[in-house]
């Protein structure tokens, strides 16, 4: 493909990736608002958050496998149906518990395209070329994630009300369709039997959600040593066990067990699950802190957050454009855990009264190690795995990504809820105010209704305990960076998925350098560490000047 048919069909990808972020994203700024108008608590808070992320986690690796089985195309436009369609029922919530619903529906259609985008960017650009276009990826990603809370705050504060965050995305979706439809041109590929695991799919569903709802109602509906903990985590151990059981033995397997041979893969998906954490169990509480600890609207907490969101962008396109220069990313990957570790431990210094300037900086160095780090553990697993499983490692990454996310959300706002619950009473006791007179501890609070002394305990509780909770998060990114320091650099190919997959389906294909190698007779310096050739994994190591010749080739 010329440069411009790449663009022309990474359109309707990227216009479906920013339809996903902004429906996503818009909320972010408001949830504050929304949760006091509902009626809601601090769980509800975090449920709002948590039901996206656990049906995107649980989705995502099914629509990966699908991805593998049938037409990706379709499926791309069905997951954008899906997605925003349910984002507009949830403008018509009455109740947190409607609203929560449809923010569950909603996570499903986020799980197909947070996995079916990478995969069908894969398809079309090489890994090595693939660097080059992280600067579109990364322009977009940074104007959803920027835009959507700033429409999100602008719509909330207007007269139109925060129910028009939900409505937003439709025209955005209804174009990336059209767009997806007339631009994306993926050429016939041999037929397969499609068989689903629907027994996979269903354990690995009850058993993430178990462990879900255990962290969030354990130390509040009933004791962490209660006999509810040892049915619920005893429960869930038995049912993810019973799922791997099921994997090992399905034809078609959600997550195939034998991808986790793979290093590579491992110690990427060991990273994601730390950076979902750090990323997703973090990011969603800076709203509150804005607007809980700093008093800010929905629109200035939606400007406030632009720091994050610049650090993100700016880190990926630029450390995208160089990889695509170099075919090196390891020393990116490093460099965006040192950030992230460092940007958390700095956002665990903060207080109700930090200076702005300085919490900017510290969300401009949290975001940068994000930009760095997260797209690039897809890429270097991609990188290493099998044409026809493109699909379902691409999505177990994301998968255990936005599992610790979910696990992330839900551990951590259990955290806030009770440490800003115990602050706020012994705040108010030492006030001489009982704490039933602002509406109870529970609740959140709307600041602009309470006198300024009770104003200053809840801002200075809901500080206090959104740092902590980046300081919980800090050695959890540790563990990225030691993944990172531990994962062997395999030089890029310069293949595409669509070139690969006509190959192996017997298609002609012109007679191309293997793993982005020079042409025939020219030295190379090879460090192979892992290359993946017709389904499985060939770990070598060599170091020293060769020469790339027909019978070599032959024999990779």
């Amino acid at each position: 493909m010329t440069h411009r048919q790449v663009l022309e069909a990474l359109s309707g990808i990227l216009l479906g990736m920013f339809v996903s972020i902004l429906a996503t994203s818009v909320v972010s700024s408001s949830l504050p608002r929304i949760i006091t108008d509902l009626e809601g608590d601090q769980s509800a808070f975090t449920w709002v958050v948590t039901a996206t992320l656990l049906t995107t986690t649980i989705s995502t690796p099914i629509w990966g496998k699908l991805a593998d089985l049938v037409n990706r195309k379709l499926l791309i436009q069905l997951a954008l149906v899906i997605s925003v369609v349910s984002s507009a029922l949830a403008g018509f919530s009455h109740n947190t518990e409607m609203l929560i619903g449809m923010r569950a529906l909603q996570g499903i259609g986020a799980g197909g395209l947070t996995a079916l985008g990478t995969v069908l960017i894969a398809d079309i650009i090489s890994p090595r070329e693939r660097g080059r276009y992280m600067g579109y990826m990364g322009a977009v990603m940074g104007i959803a994630m920027v835009g959507g809370p700033l429409l999100g705050g602008v719509l909330t504060d207007s007269a139109l009300g925060w129910r028009w965050n939900f409505f937003v995305g439709l025209p955005f979706a209804v174009a990336a369709i059209v767009v997806l439809q007339r631009t994306l041109h993926l050429p016939t590929v041999a037929r397969r039997v499609v068989k689903i695991d629907y027994l996979g799919a269903v354990l690995i569903s009850v058993g993430i959600a178990g462990l879900l709802l255990w962290i969030t109602f354990a130390g509040d509906k009933f004791a962490w040593g209660s006999w509810q903990t040892a049915a619920m985590v005893g429960g869930s151990v038995v049912v993810l066990a019973l799922a791997g059981v099921a994997e090992s033995k399905a034809a078609e397997p959600i997550i195939p067990l034998h991808l986790f041979k793979n290093r590579t893969l491992v110690l990427a998906v060991v990273g994601s699950v730390a950076v979902g954490i750090a990323m997703f169990g973090t990011s969603v509480f800076i709203g509150q802190y804005m607007q809980l600890a700093r008093g800010k609207t929905p629109t200035q907490s939606g400007l406030l957050t632009i720091p994050m969101i610049v650090g993100l962008m700016v880190s990926s396109t630029l450390s995208g454009r160089v990889i695509a220069r170099t075919g090196r990313y390891k020393r990116f990957m490093i460099a965006g855990a040192i950030m992230l570790t460092a940007g958390l431990g700095l956002m665990g210094t903060i207080h109700y009264d930090t200076n702005f300037v300085l919490v900017a900086l510290y969300m401009a160095l949290l975001g940068a190690g994000v930009g760095m780090l997260m797209q690039n553990l897809v890429l270097a697993v991609q990188n290493t795995l099998d044409v026809r499983e493109i699909g379902s490692g691409t999505s177990s990454v994301a998968f255990f990504r936005t599992l610790g996310g979910a696990i992330g959300v839900s551990a951590l706002g259990a955290v806030l809820a009770s440490r800003s619950t115990d602050l706020i009473a012994n705040g108010l006791t030492k006030l001489g105010i009982d704490p039933s007179q602002v509406g109870g501890t529970g609740a959140l609070p709307d600041l602009s209704t309470l006198p300024a002394p009770v104003r200053e305990v809840v801002e200075r509780a809901f500080g206090d305990s959104i740092a902590d909770l980046f300081l919980i998060a800090t050695p959890i990114a540790f563990v990225s960076l030691i993944a990172v320091l531990l994962l062997k650099e395999v030089p890029l190919g310069n293949r595409s998925g669509i070139q690969q997959r006509l190959e192996v389906d017997g298609h002609a294909l012109d007679e191309q350098p293997v793993l982005g190698q020079p042409l025939v007779g020219e030295p190379v310096v090879t460090t192979v560490d892992e290359v993946t050739v017709g389904g499985g994994s060939i770990d070598e190591s060599t170091a020293g000047e060769s020469t790339i010749d027909e019978d070599a080739r032959a024999r990779v």
